[in-house]
């Protein structure tokens, strides 16, 4: 089944636009370039500036970001990462939106379900360990109890079973105010959801609900939209968060993410304590979620 928008359409993100931003971000300074006291109108490198340092020529490379220059090389887009700076997360997106198929239309994937071999290893963590089971777009396929409570224990903890009801984290976390609030670092975390669904958008072409979720959350927060133009992308494996839960209080937790290599877009995220009260925290809270 097919939809009549393109990802680019609904997203923005398209190679040429990701290079734009890259290419803004950079300095002649800090590549070691003179401007000779010449007013410049961009506020990064000039295209003929990173053809040049590129090893490229300034039409190829024009070409290139107007998506008018076919299927780059993986040798290309290795010297523009090289001269843009780019870390190892945002040089994988350069990669993946490269070999993307811009002019294919999104698609409705198949449902998500969770591996059988990752639910029994939710289950073998018992509640001991508060953990949540991700799909690609950051449904909600499977939680324990605690980690029910630890992060949304204002909804149904049955809402995973059908895909129709599965919470979405991405949307709590912009659109719900109550699971807003449970975060004390809410800013910081918020570049990182963005920048991960930026990465998976790049992964993930033609994944219409994607670009639905995308669309959605951009019209509907303006603080999505902010952070979504300025073209960051980011992973998602570990990092801290710092909770502020109305049950137990404060909460400092650091989150983990297990990847499934039989299922490598779902992520299993575990919860650990950083410190003494919260390790006492999350033990009344399991007990609690338990009973």
């Amino acid at each position: 089944m097919e939809t009549a928008n393109t990802t680019a359409e609904v997203s923005g993100e398209t190679l040429g636009a990701f290079l734009r931003t890259c290419r803004d971000r950079v300095t002649p300074q800090a590549l070691g370039l003179s401007s000779y006291g010449t007013t410049r109108r961009v506020p990064g490198l000039r295209r003929e500036e990173l053809a040049q340092l590129a090893g490229l020529s300034a039409g190829y490379y024009t070409r290139l970001e107007q998506g008018q220059a076919g299927r780059a090389s993986s040798q290309v887009l290795d010297a523009l990462a090289r001269v843009l700076r780019l870390d190892g997360v945002e040089t994988t997106h350069l990669h993946n939106l490269a070999r993307g198929p811009a002019l294919s239309r999104l698609e409705v994937p198949d449902e998500e379900e969770p591996d059988s071999h990752v639910l029994a290893l939710l289950h073998a963590l018992g509640e001991s360990v508060p953990a949540v089971l991700l799909g690609r777009r950051g449904d909600v396929l499977a939680w324990n109890r605690t980690g029910h409570a630890l992060l949304a224990s204002h909804l149904d903890y049955d809402s995973p079973r059908l895909a129709g009801t599965r919470p979405s984290i991405p949307r709590m976390f912009f659109l719900d105010p109550v699971h807003r609030d449970l975060y004390r670092n809410w800013e910081d975390l918020a570049r990182i959801h963005v920048g991960y669904l930026r990465l998976t958008a790049g992964a993930h072409p033609t994944d219409a609900y994607l670009a639905g979720l995308i669309g959605e959350l951009a019209m509907r927060s303006r603080v999505f939209s902010r952070l979504w133009s300025t073209g960051e992308v980011a992973d998602c494996t570990t990092g801290p968060m710092d909770l502020d839960h109305p049950d137990t209080g404060r909460v400092d937790v650091d989150y983990q993410i297990w990847l499934q290599p039989d299922s490598p877009d779902h992520r299993l995220e575990v919860y650990t304590p950083r410190d003494g009260a919260s390790h006492d925290a999350l033990r009344r809270l399991a007990v609690r979620a338990s009973s």
